[in-house]
């Protein structure tokens, strides 16, 4: 699929720009995979693919302990959307192949 491999993401936050790589992998209509970032690396989950659209959640520890939730778009080597951090709101990200 689209969105299998390896991404490098890059997300405005409220303290302010970070980056994680992503590994993931589709099958049918689920994506599993990683999500790694700042020396932390978690499964991801609730992880789905519809055609060219991608949603997968990753739980956090730090700087505190959240749950972000990734809705997106692939297109070609890129890849964009919105992160949702609960109480916080959603947040744009961009991401290129690796």
């Amino acid at each position: 699929m689209a969105v299998d491999g390896n991404w490098n993401l890059t997300m405005s936050t409220p303290m302010g720009e970070r980056t994680a790589t992503l590994s993931v992998k589709s099958a049918g209509g689920s994506l599993t995979g990683t999500q790694s970032a700042e020396g932390n690396t978690g499964e991801i989950f609730d992880g789905s693919v519809n055609g060219d659209d991608i949603a997968w959640k990753i739980s956090i520890t730090n700087p505190m302990p959240l749950t972000l939730e990734f809705t997106g778009t692939v297109a070609g080597d890129s890849l964009s959307g919105q992160m949702g951090i609960g109480m916080m709101g959603s947040f744009p990200f961009t991401g290129k192949r690796a």
